[in-house]
């Protein structure tokens, strides 16, 4: 393997274990469809060379596995990027018109991982989210509970790394999020070097949707999670899909995959932020 090769799978390793959780699967507006008891075992066979990962679903009613997928594998997609500590994202590299597009961001904490799947259809249309909240058998780590607009208000100070999808050398910055609330509206401005970004969004109970550019909405979830989508995928148009995880009340985590205006994955961004509290 070559170096960027081989430390990409060095962090995969972060995620070996025994997960246990469940699937939830959500319309676009975050209405529950269904939850299905999981339990996802990773691996590391011949000195970690090879990584076994085996999916089981269960029935919520009887307990018995009602569905079972074995992979192995010993390379990695250059669709997925993983950080250090194991957090990752794996999806589309490119977007087309008329095609299925998404991609899944996943976030690991000691003995809790978080992962949302964010689903396109052939009309370019959000269609399904998928959030997997799972813990390490064996472990009592508590989920944390749903994300509300009060929790987001604040001055949040962060520090990023953005991996390339051309494996081109990683970028280290700091940021700044100041996030108001005045009525039904949510304000916030992004500051981080050559960018300053100010938007707006309404609020509609767990749903805050913003219109700046293209309609974009960002859907609080169980678990401290975050869902950052567009509605729509704009054409023509760089756009980007985030999910965030609060995971603890002053510290939070976003994960952000970037696409360019012919719609080409190009980054993916980990965003590990501290509220200022005074």
């Amino acid at each position: 393997m070559t170096q960027p090769t081989r430390s990409q799978w060095n962090s995969l390793l972060c995620n070996l274990g025994d997960w246990r959780g469940s699937f939830t699967r959500l319309s676009p507006q975050g209405v529950l469809k269904e939850d299905i008891p999981t339990q996802v075992t990773l691996e590391g066979l011949n000195q970690n060379q090879t990584v076994r990962q085996v999916v089981r679903h269960f029935s919520a009613e009887t307990g018995e596995v009602v569905q079972e997928k074995v992979l192995e594998y010993s390379s990695l997609s250059r669709s997925t990027l993983f950080f250090e500590e194991g957090a990752f994202s794996q999806g589309s590299i490119q977007f087309a018109p008329f095609s299925q597009f998404g991609a899944e961001l996943g976030f690991i904490q000691g003995d809790r991982r978080l992962r949302l799947v964010q689903l396109f259809d052939t009309h370019s249309n959000l269609s399904s989210l998928t959030l997997i909240r799972e813990h390490r058998a064996g472990t009592d780590a508590a989920e944390r509970p749903a994300l509300t607009v009060e929790q987001l208000v604040g001055e949040w100070v962060g520090e990023a790394i953005t991996l390339y999808a051309d494996w081109r050398s990683p970028d280290h910055y700091t940021t700044r999020l100041l996030v108001q609330k005045q009525g039904d509206r949510l304000h916030q401005k992004l500051t981080a070097p050559n960018l300053e970004l100010a938007s707006t969004a309404q609020i509609q109970q767990n749903l805050l949707l913003f219109q700046e550019t293209h309609p974009t909405q960002v859907l609080l979830l169980s678990d401290g999670a975050s869902s950052n989508t567009p509605l729509t995928v704009p054409r023509g148009k760089p756009f980007f899909l985030e999910a965030g995880w609060l995971v603890q009340s002053d510290l939070r985590q976003r994960l952000i995959r970037s696409y360019d205006l012919q719609g080409g994955w190009v980054s993916l961004t980990l965003v590990t932020e501290h509220k200022n509290v005074s």
